[in-house]
């Protein structure tokens, strides 16, 4: 489990470099990338949230009130997203006990690359698409500081 980085981190800023090898070192980050969002009590967490500036995130949005949910994702690009945004609130694992008012788009098609290296594509909508958002932000150096208003 790693250390999470906090707001004012340069690593949090940075734009996370492309994932190039799909080797045991992969396969380590993201079982410490569920690890410590677990144990955080979070809903999604990026790379660069423990410092590790790759293109590499996981979210789980459903282990609070349901069976867990677990999903990896590498080099994850937004192919299509919904022209209908709604706005609502956000916390971040890098920006704690503050809660921002966030738009983001009712869904979003995204297309990535699974821990073994097999190209993926799926609609995420409701919690699923603001959680895809938020961490995808967080590979660009974007945090919901920069387009949220504090609530």
């Amino acid at each position: 489990m790693q250390h999470l980085r906090l707001d004012g981190d340069p690593v949090l800023r940075e734009a996370a470099a492309p994932v190039v090898q799909f080797d045991a070192s992969l396969t380590a980050l993201i079982a410490d990338l569920f690890a410590t969002m677990y144990a955080a009590k979070g809903r999604g967490l990026a790379a660069p949230q423990v410092g590790v500036s790759q293109r590499v995130f996981v979210i789980d949005t459903t282990w609070k009130d349901a069976a867990p949910h677990p999903v990896a994702f590498v080099n994850p690009e937004i192919i299509a997203a919904a022209s209908v945004l709604r706005q609502g609130p956000e916390g971040c694992l890098s920006i704690p006990d503050r809660t921002f008012n966030v738009l983001r788009p009712v869904w979003v098609d995204l297309g990535w690359t699974s821990p073994a290296g097999i190209g993926q594509t799926a609609r995420f909508d409701g919690i699923s698409a603001v959680c895809v958002c938020h961490e995808l932000d967080h590979l660009n150096g974007v945090l919901i500081t920069d387009s949220g208003t504090e609530i």
